[in-house]
């Protein structure tokens, strides 16, 4: 079976997420001790990751290339903010050198099981490490927007930026997914100039 949309694109008409303050609280507050599966076979805690800056986003789900979403391909689409997991990891791979020089450690982080993340790292060729946080530990320490579409909950996108242990700033609602590791690069060059 194919997609019956363009995976790696996305389409002109898809709702725009709002800000509905349920990020709010996360400026300021320092990495909780969560182990979290990597796609590199290891246990990451984001508390321990010692970086200049460290950039983490969250994401729904990324999709396969021969498999609709849950739900069906309309429905997805009519969730704001859902749609653009595989163009987000894209620009997240496309910008990483630039990060990388900035000082910046990127880690991509969603409910999927690790498995499944490695075929995307693969297909993708990302050059950083995707955390499954298929428990929801994350998710309930920090207290990320979540949704729950055909049996599974996935996180809001969102993306954390923080320095020395505590997190700098939440670009929340993030849309669209295709031009957030661009923001992000341009938000640390501000910051450190």
């Amino acid at each position: 079976m194919k997609r019956s949309d363009d995976l790696y694109s996305l389409p002109p008409d898809l709702p725009i997420p709002i800000d509905d303050g349920s990020c709010d609280h996360l400026a300021g507050l320092l990495w909780p001790s969560v182990p979290l599966r990597s796609t590199r076979g290891t246990w990451v805690s984001l508390a321990a990751v010692r970086a200049e800056w460290l950039v983490v986003y969250c994401y729904p789900r990324t999709g396969l290339p021969d498999q609709d979403p849950p739900g069906g391909l309309e429905a997805w689409d009519a969730i704001p903010g859902a749609r653009g997991c595989t163009p987000q990891a894209c620009s997240y791979r496309d910008h990483h050198a630039e990060l990388v020089q900035h000082g910046a450690h990127v880690f991509g982080v969603s409910t999927q099981h690790t498995e499944y993340q490695r075929e995307v790292v693969d297909r993708l060729h990302l050059p950083f490490e995707l955390l499954s946080d298929s428990e929801l530990e994350l998710a309930r320490a920090l207290q990320l927007p979540t949704f729950s579409v055909a049996g599974q909950t996935l996180i809001k996108r969102l993306t954390l930026v923080a320095r020395e242990g505590r997190i700098d700033k939440c670009f929340y609602p993030v849309f669209p997914p295709n031009g957030d590791a661009e923001n992000i690069l341009n938000y640390i060059r501000g910051a450190a100039s």
